[in-house]
């Protein structure tokens, strides 16, 4: 305790050593929170740049009714979410251009898994399904969901985080598995064409493998 505390007032007191150790310790799980909200390694490390800048210019704000961590985590949500907000502000104006596609923004994401194109393809595909669904669920229902299932936060780290109560957290992400599994059920279910075609070219590469196996 006593030297969290001593952090912290390193930190109030412009300690440029104190701020670069806090940014070494924090950054890439900063990153990857980002990263869960925007699927961008760009926006994401974007965003963690601005979250230090934040910290950097508050700490003397900094009143100590969480950890440091949980503070820093709450700035990186924040940031995160307005990014989230502003981008579909833009979609409903009906700008052109918004940013990376879904495609794109997921290219980090599976650009290691080419030995399968074709299981590659798929895999992608569902992730941006999967990601669709979450751009739909409330801000709240989103946050705390991706806490727990990408960030593997617990619940009172998670309310901690959210600034409110575990049984909160709990009824949240409970309605987010809700929302999110009828959203998905309305999604295959209204298109059978695709999911025909994506039988047929599993069926097809596994006739292929067949084939090539024989031979």
């Amino acid at each position: 305790m006593i030297d969290r505390q001593q952090e912290i007032d390193e930190l109030k007191s412009g300690s440029e050593p104190a701020y670069r150790k806090l940014v070494e310790n924090h950054l890439d799980q900063v990153i990857n929170i980002c990263y869960r909200f925007t699927l961008n390694r760009v926006e994401a490390e974007d965003l963690a740049q601005e979250t230090f800048v934040e910290v950097y210019f508050s700490v003397n704000s900094f009143r100590g009714d969480s950890s440091l961590a949980t503070w820093i985590h709450q700035i990186a949500v924040r940031k995160s979410l307005d990014l989230l907000r502003s981008k579909n502000r833009v979609k409903r104006k009906g700008t052109a251009n918004n940013g990376d596609s879904y495609e794109e923004q997921t290219d980090v994401q599976y650009t290691r898994c080419a030995s399968d194109p074709h299981q590659e393809l798929e895999f992608a595909e569902r992730r941006a399904v999967l990601q669709s669904a979450l751009d739909i669920l409330p801000a709240n229902q989103r946050t705390s969901f991706v806490l727990s299932k990408c960030e593997d936060m617990s619940y009172e780290a998670i309310a901690e985080v959210m600034n409110t109560s575990v049984s909160s957290v709990t009824s949240l992400i409970h309605r987010a598995k809700q929302n999110l599994r009828a959203i998905l059920i309305k999604h295959y279910s209204s298109q059978p064409e695709q999911d025909e075609s994506l039988m047929a070219r599993n069926s097809k590469n596994n006739r292929l493998t067949v084939v090539k196996g024989k031979s």
